[in-house]
Formats: C-alpha cells, structure tokens, sequence
C-alpha cells in the first residue's frame, strides 16, 4: 500500500542512554524519509552521548559504551540530522512522548534551529492504543466475546477479570514470546508463579514504580535526578534526598521500601566501620600498650568567701589607728659634748 503524501514523511527512531529527556543523551538515530513519489532515503547515525551508557539500557538496545566512544557528539551531526529531515512530517512509535521531545533536547543544546511549526506528527503507537483499547470491558470482550453486565461493579469487574485470565491462559499457553533482549520463551503458563514473573517485567520495589531492580537485583530510583542510580550509591552522595523524599508526596509503601534499604544501608555502614576498627587494632604491634581512655576528672572547684563578720554578736571593727614608732624616750637638747662625740666618731684618720 502507498501513502498519500503531500511532503516527505519522516519515520524515526531513537536509541538513548535512558528516558530522562532532561539528562539522557541520543545514543543512535535513524531516519527513514518516504517521498511523495513513494521513493526512500534511510540516514543512521551513531553518537557520543558524552555520558556513559547504564547496563539497563545497553541489555535494552544493544549499545554500549566500548561501541560509540569513537562516534562523534550530537553538537557535530546536528546539522546534517536537520537537514536531512528538513521540512518532513514526522512519524514514530511513542514518538510524540519521547522521540520527538528528544529530538529537539538535542537541538537546543547543539544551538541548531529545528521549526517543529506547520509539521505533522504521526504516533504509531496512540492508532494501536485507541483501536486496540486496554480497558477491561474490552478485554473481555476480546478475550471471552461476552459484554460484562453491570460493568464498574465491583463483583462484575472481579469476576470479568477472572474469567479473562482463564481465557488468556487457553489462549496463550504454548506461544511462544520474544522478549527486548530477544530471548523467546512460553511465558503464559497455568502456573501463578510463572505468570507473577510476567507481568511484573519492570520489577519494581514499590507497587508505585519509583525504584525498581536493576539486573544485578539492586534498587535503583525510577524517576527523577537519580534515575537509574541504585538507591544506596545516592544515599552515600546524597543522604538528604532520603529525607527529601520521606518528607515529600509520594505513596506511603514508597517509603516504608526507602526506609527498609535506609537502615540496611546505615546497619552495613556500621558493621563496615566496626571492622574497620578491629583490622587497625590488629595491625598494631602487641607491645605497643594501647592507652586507655581515663574518665575524665571533674575541674577542682575552689570557692572564695569574704569574711562572715556577722557571726559573732560582740565583733567590733578595728580602728583606723596611725603607725607609731618605738619610744625610746625624751628627745634632749643638743650641746657641746654631743657635738664633740660626732666630730670625733666621723673625724678622718
């Protein structure tokens, strides 16, 4: 079948380091641009995000960093990747979620004009999800060809529920299923087991999908600055955002999970510090005496009284008397005899 086109339409795809449009970086780009005239032009670009690339979505798309550390930064292709689409519409899978978005993230910090006026956006994905509806009255429909009576009671949406998995179970069981990694497997199994594994792909810590396992069974935050870190290196770099967090408007189960892995964390932290205090002891020489901490002693404290003279009734206060030299009696007259003795007693020899 051909398109009836009046421009190029540009179909898109992009590969990342994640899905964070205000951190995450293009890792591949890859354009397929259909003429009018039905003629093609396909352009792929590898790219540098500058950043390194979590484990998470290497297992996703198959990128790692060994393979794009050559590959020039989105800044250097920028303007080929503009000119190459230049006046399409643009097309994609989810596309107008993220493609599109961040797409133009990388744009701006390259500095490159990219007009997103007078385009057209084709989301692939919004046809499938409103022709295909996921609600469960559809299902049930698909699933068991029956209307569900006194739909959005609780009894009637329980028991239409039951009665689609026991369809899908008929259904599915045997069929084979290939999952992002290409591994294929036969996933719906009339085993609860078996089916909990598959329908919590994500594997989330919480019910809320803040933070999820990664593949090494860590938690990692799921949104935000943090995403894709695992819970504990944050912690270490930054333990406030665990107050931030406990203190902010997220599920109550959210933070009974942050608060099981805080004090597993702060338990490891104590039990590697008293460790680390038994190696250094033991390291020490053995006749090295270890000194040991003395109570400290409590400061003498001295106190200074003035004199109580109100103790005694019949205290007086002494007089302010002046000095008096010693009496050695009458001072005499001074005369020639007197006079006679000094000469004599300072007379030179």
């Amino acid at each position: 079948m051909k398109l009836n086109l009046k421009r190029p339409l540009a179909f898109f795809d992009i590969e990342s380091t994640g899905t964070n449009l205000g951190v995450d970086r293009i890792v591949e780009l890859s354009v397929i641009k259909l003429h009018p005239d039905g003629s093609e032009k396909v352009k792929t670009w590898r790219v540098n995000p500058g950043m390194p690339i979590p484990l998470e979505s290497s297992l996703v798309h198959g990128i790692y960093d060994e393979d794009i550390k050559d590959e020039p930064v989105f800044k250097i292709i920028a303007t080929e990747v503009a000119g190459f689409i230049d006046v399409s519409d643009l097309a994609g899978y989810n596309s107008n979620k993220f493609d599109i978005p961040m797409l133009m993230e990388e744009f701006l910090r390259a500095d490159v004009l990219f007009d997103l006026d007078n385009r057209h956006f084709v989301d692939v994905q919004n046809i499938f999800h409103q022709m295909e509806q996921r609600t469960l009255k559809a299902a049930y429909q698909f699933y068991c060809d029956k209307q569900i009576i006194n739909a959005h009671s609780a009894e009637a949406d329980t028991r239409a529920t039951m009665e689609v998995l026991l369809a899908q179970i008929a259904k599915y069981e045997g069929m084979e299923w290939e999952d992002k990694k290409g591994n294929k497997s036969k996933p719906v199994v009339n085993d609860v087991e078996a089916l909990h594994h598959f329908t919590n792909l994500s594997k989330p810590v919480d019910f809320a999908g803040r933070m999820v396992y990664n593949e090494n069974g860590e938690e990692t935050f799921n949104f935000g600055k943090h995403k894709g870190k695992a819970v504990e290196d944050v912690l270490k770099i930054e333990p406030s955002y665990y107050s931030w967090m406990m203190q902010g408007d997220f599920p109550l189960y959210t933070k009974k999970k942050l608060e099981q892995i805080y004090t597993r964390w702060n338990t490891k932290k104590a039990a590697e510090r008293h460790l680390k205090q038994q190696q250094q002891a033991a390291q020490r020489p053995q006749d090295t005496p270890v000194a040991e901490a003395k109570p400290a002693e409590a400061p003498i404290k001295r106190e200074f009284h003035k004199p109580d003279h109100t103790r005694t009734n019949n205290y007086q206060k002494p007089e302010n008397k002046p000095f008096k030299k010693k009496d050695d009696g009458p001072v005499l007259p001074v005369n020639e005899d007197m006079l006679k003795q000094l000469a004599d007693k300072f007379k030179k020899g």
